[in-house]
């Protein structure tokens, strides 16, 4: 059994194909606030950008931590 939240992530990236398409989507929105946030100036519509994209980022993680939540569930009894 997966002893910490990196290993249990890595098993679910292998075994859980929604686990998986959740985190590439995170790191895909993780790049694109990155590129945004090296600019010395945003304009408006990239604040608006910005802003959607962290609430996106955040509800694919609130969805990330809910499979991992249901995996523990399931294999710790």
């Amino acid at each position: 059994m997966e002893n910490t939240q990196e290993e249990l992530k890595t098993h679910l990236m292998q075994a859980d194909a929604e686990f998986r398409r959740l985190a590439e989507q995170h790191a895909s929105y993780h790049q694109q606030l990155e590129a945004l946030e090296a600019k010395s100036h945003l304009t408006t519509a990239e604040e608006v950008e910005e802003h959607r994209l962290k609430k996106v980022k955040l509800q694919l993680k609130d969805q990330m931590n809910a499979i991992i939540s249901r995996y523990r569930a399931q294999h710790v009894a």
